[in-house]
């Protein structure tokens, strides 16, 4: 049983510390709103045609409550969720909604105070058509992203750890937090000022 709390105590710059620069999103999927708080949790991942929304708004129907639904929105000419599809899925207990995509209804997002990560709004909606099957592997941020990932999302970024490394992932992390918050300002300058005029002699610049 995975502990999604213990994930969501760490923040993403912690756990990127100790995972490859393909678990880590770009930096254009960012909150959508001021003060969002951090998530974290199992992936439901959504693949979206271009310009159709017809897969995350059967998602949130099916869903089960903590849930991260991550969504392959392909384009941000069209809005794939809007006030309405976020409420159905914050009453149904889905945790946030990560799209590699646009959102619209912003205003009625951030009144709800409904986690979105996105790149962006749009007003225009998109179009229902196009079925894919749900919970299979996409691309989201640059990141294969697979149902059950686990991810965890603030203001600092966005990382996916990947089912089978969880655990490791979060020894390593807990590690590093815990070594961190013992470690005074005073001490880290001491030992990073060592570092970086080694470096700087190592090349020449310093006596």
């Amino acid at each position: 049983m995975i502990d999604y709390s213990a994930f969501a105590a760490l923040s993403p710059t912690t756990l990127a510390d100790t995972l490859s620069r393909n678990q880590i999103m770009d930096l254009g999927i960012r909150p959508l709103w001021h003060g969002m708080p951090r998530v974290a949790g199992p992936a439901y991942t959504v693949q979206c045609n271009a310009g159709d929304n017809l897969m995350l708004h059967a998602a949130i129907y099916r869903a089960v409550p903590g849930s991260i639904i991550v969504v392959d929105g392909v384009d941000v000419e069209y809005a794939v969720a809007g006030g309405n599809v976020c409420a159905v899925a914050q009453e149904r207990g889905i945790t946030a909604f990560l799209i590699d995509g646009v959102i619209r209804d912003l205003a009625e997002i951030r009144e709800r105070q409904f986690p979105v990560f996105a790149r962006g709004v749009v007003p225009i909606p998109g179009i229902k058509a196009l079925a894919h099957p749900l919970n299979q592997p996409i691309n989201c941020g640059g990141v294969q992203v697979r149902a059950g990932d686990i991810v965890v999302a603030d203001e600092e970024g966005i990382v996916v750890i990947p089912l089978e490394q969880a655990e490791t992932i979060l020894h390593k992390a807990q590690a590093s937090a815990a070594k961190d918050a013992s470690e005074t300002l005073a001490a880290w300058e001491q030992a990073h000022r060592a570092k970086i005029d080694e470096l700087l002699r190592q090349q020449g610049l310093l006596d």
